[in-house]
């Protein structure tokens, strides 16, 4: 019997906030060194801004939930949480010195101040971050976890904690009918009723249950059990085997109710949010650097070989609708364009063909899908209507990729499933990927999905051609 492994988490949140503070008030220490020797601040008026920024500060980050100590999380809930605490942190603390008509509340003060605060705490939780993935993965923060009933349906959990030690979870092993040697060779513990005795005389944080309602009478002994030994409970429902989306759960009239496809893009509000960005963009992008652009690589394309600048194809939209979708023209002209999928050696390329491909040049001009509002920055890419007729035969849950505008980028692409698809799996997980990105859309999603284009393009891609 073993108390959870929540409480060492909270230690760590609170030595998170004291590292905060920490670097907060080093700011703030450097910022009145810089000001007193130009003589704009006052060692009285330094000490009070310490102590209001201080009290502030805490008050908003008991309001956010950071996600930093966090053993699943991503990098973009990570930017979110340290926008929307930084934000509030910025807007309160202005309000106070506001309020009580602060004597340094002035631009040239202000802006520098906060720019060199932000800059510290992102850097600090920057490597805060990984230090606690680097002492998770040494064997510190550990939490002990058993699986209890199909292994299948979490299979995924089970072998993502298998090999990402960073996570701070460990495995003792799994009860089940009988071993699933296609999951795991090793761990089987026994059946499922073997678990009662062994929650009991182990050392355990976490019991993970996937047993089915109609072993009710086993789940509830399981319950109590956990609940004795205070051991965490948390039930994995079967209809997962066979519906692997974000459900979300709701009380209708007491009874509980899952639904399929969370899409946070239906919301009125995110739309105009992902629109608004989008349009903002691609309008500086189309006249600023994008006239340039096209000078210099239509010339290029031009003497290469015969043929326009732009190579635009008919490509499946949001909700199906048909679009063109526009690119420079980076093979020669021939009449398998609409059909056959560029591979790593095709013939059809042109010299600078290849190397726009290899650095995404190609796909500049669909800013001007961007800007039309056929397409947008981040979403499932496009795909040519043969591909998508042949697909959505194959992949069943294919055509849910429409619940969104194709996008210049995607989730799909930073993660490992760009460029040709020669097997069947390989758009089996591109789908998985779009879908995903579906269901959990949020504006730091974009961005980060947009930053880590931007540094694959950089540092270059082995499936770019």
């Amino acid at each position: 019997m073993v108390r959870d492994n929540k409480t060492s988490d909270n230690s760590i949140r609170w030595i998170i906030l004291a590292g905060e503070l920490f670097a907060l008030n080093a700011a703030l220490l450097i910022m009145s060194l810089v000001y007193q020797s130009m003589g704009h601040l006052h060692t009285p008026h330094y000490k009070r801004l310490m102590v209001l920024m201080t009290l502030v500060y805490i008050l908003c980050d008991l309001q956010i939930h950071h996600h930093i100590y966090d053993r699943f999380v991503r990098g973009d809930q990570l930017l979110r949480s340290f926008i929307g605490s930084t934000t509030l942190f910025v807007l309160l603390s202005l309000m106070v010195m506001w309020v009580f008509r602060w004597p340094l509340m002035t631009w040239n003060f202000m802006l520098p101040f906060y720019g060199f605060i932000l800059l510290f705490l992102l850097i600090y939780r920057w490597f805060l971050r990984q230090y606690i993935k680097w002492y998770r993965k040494r064997g510190r923060n550990t939490m002990s976890v058993i699986f209890i009933g199909n292994i299948n349906i979490a299979s995924e959990l089970y072998k993502t904690i298998e090999k990402d030690h960073t996570t701070g979870f460990k495995i003792l092993g799994y009860f089940a009918d009988e071993p699933r040697r296609n999951v795991t060779d090793e761990g089987y513990l026994g059946k499922p009723e073997e678990a009662l005795a062994y929650i009991e005389g182990k050392r355990l944080h976490n019991v993970y249950c996937m047993l089915p309602s109609s072993q009710n009478d086993l789940i509830n002994a399981i319950m109590r059990t956990c609940a004795q030994n205070i051991v965490r409970y948390y039930h994995i429902p079967d209809s997962f085997n066979y519906q692997r989306h974000t459900m979300s759960f709701s009380l209708m009239n007491g009874t509980p109710v899952f639904s399929l496809h969370n899409e946070p893009l239906t919301s009125l509000g995110n739309r105009i949010i992902k629109r608004c960005f989008d349009f903002i963009v691609s309008s500086i992008f189309l006249v600023t650097l994008f006239p340039f652009v096209y000078i210099v690589f239509g010339m290029l394309i031009k003497l290469s070989s015969p043929g326009p600048v732009f190579f635009k194809q008919m490509r499946s939209g949001l909700n199906g609708k048909e679009f063109y979708c526009y690119k420079f023209r980076s093979m020669r002209v021939n009449v398998d364009s609409d059909k056959v999928q560029a591979t790593k050696d095709d013939p059809r390329k042109t010299r600078i063909g290849e190397f726009m491909r290899r650095t995404s040049i190609d796909e500049l001009p669909q800013f001007i899908n961007v800007w039309l509002g056929n397409m947008s920055i981040v979403g499932p890419r496009p795909h040519m209507l043969k591909h998508t007729e042949q697909y959505s035969e194959l992949i069943a849950s294919y055509m849910i990729r429409h619940f969104a505008k194709p996008g210049i980028t995607g989730y799909a692409q930073v993660t490992g499933f760009r460029g040709e698809t020669q097997e069947l799996w390989q758009m089996e997980g591109r789908i998985q990927k779009d879908i995903w990105y579906i269901e959990h859309w949020t504006f730091a999603l974009d961005l980060f999905i947009i930053w880590k284009t931007i540094y694959n393009a950089i540092h270059g891609e082995e499936n770019a051609y």
